[in-house]
């Protein structure tokens, strides 16, 4: 089968390698739709290097072509989507339900091969059918939108909070839905992308800017996300949380990114500064989410390109362009 593999740092291209075959509780899905995100830039820059040489893609969806003998519920012919995640369910975060902490962690496409591929193999637990009414391809979605989840489920917000998220891109657009859904009373975006910034108004927000000192939360905000990664931004969303309030690093950011804290303002107005990592146990429920309609795809996904693309779509998602980049094997 033909499969996008980064080789080495900053190298990717297109190969022939070996189809899966399912294990005994594994099923081998033919891939209808491949999402980007910046785990797989991480990837390519060689941040994951011991897991070189990889086939990427974590976010995908698709159709049930082989099942192993151990297989009950799954058959050939199912749609599905992929919760990417591989636990020991043996080491100590695991047995306390930490799972996305586990000190085994794996994941399909960051280090076994993913689903930048015609084909894929995943456990058949991490299968989740979907519904008539969505498009296969589409449903690439829910593994993202089950990390959104994961980070609400950190923040347990309450009604009527003021939230700043900083980045309008797919995540940042995603947990702006989600704190929609949560009953915030105001969600601002910021980001230094203006065709984003359209984005994030079209979907609803409150207010836009490419720079917090232009919205008017003089108290601060209660929530403060970072989508970014971006170690400035991330500096100055420490800076915008206001009295009792919480950040949330949610973007992924480089291991080389550092901010500078305020112990004494931590302590002082009890501010909580968190993180949120991946998923757990919330695929399920963004997948209920998805199929009820929290996202509409047409706006979330700006492009859809052909699988020997991978490398070129990796450059689009990486200079801002669009919002979620998928590749079709």
């Amino acid at each position: 089968m033909k499969a996008a593999v980064i080789s080495s740092p900053g190298q990717v291209g297109i190969e022939t390698v070996d189809d899966p075959t399912p294990g005994p509780s594994e099923v081998v899905v033919q891939v209808s739709a491949c999402g980007l995100c910046g785990t797989d830039l991480h990837i390519l820059q060689g941040e994951f290097a011991p897991t070189l040489p990889i086939v990427p893609g974590h976010e995908f969806a698709g159709e049930i072509v082989a099942v192993g003998s151990q297989v009950r519920g799954l058959n050939a012919g199912d749609r599905v989507a992929v919760d990417p995640s591989l636990y020991c369910h043996e080491c100590h975060y695991c047995r306390i339900g930490r799972n996305n902490l586990c000190e085994r962690w794996n994941a399909i496409g960051v280090t076994v091969p993913g689903g930048a591929a015609e084909y894929a193999a995943a456990p058949a637990a991490n299968c989740v059918k979907l519904p008539e009414h969505i498009a296969t391809r589409d449903a690439a979605l829910i593994e993202p939108l089950s990390c959104a989840v994961r980070g609400y489920d950190i923040l347990r917000s309450q009604l009527a909070t003021h939230v700043l998220i900083y980045g309008s891109g797919t995540m940042g657009l995603m947990m702006m839905e989600l704190a929609k859904r949560t009953g915030a009373a105001s969600v601002d975006m910021v980001d230094l992308n203006e065709e984003r910034l359209t984005t994030a108004r079209q979907l609803g927000c409150s207010a836009t800017a490419t720079s917090a000192d232009e919205l008017d939360q003089p108290r601060g905000w209660d929530v403060v996300i970072d989508a970014t990664g971006n170690a400035a931004a991330i500096q100055d969303a420490l800076g915008r949380v206001g009295k009792g309030g919480t950040f949330l690093q949610f973007g992924v950011a480089d291991y080389a990114a550092r901010a500078t804290i305020e112990p004494y303002k931590i302590y002082n107005q009890e501010i909580t500064i968190t993180g949120s990592m991946a998923v757990l146990h919330s695929y399920e429920r963004a997948a209920e989410l998805f199929a009820g309609g929290v996202l509409d795809p047409e706006v979330f996904i700006s492009d859809r390109l052909p699988l020997v693309d991978y490398a070129a779509a990796l450059q689009r998602f990486q200079a801002g362009v669009g919002r979620k980049i998928q590749v079709l094997p």
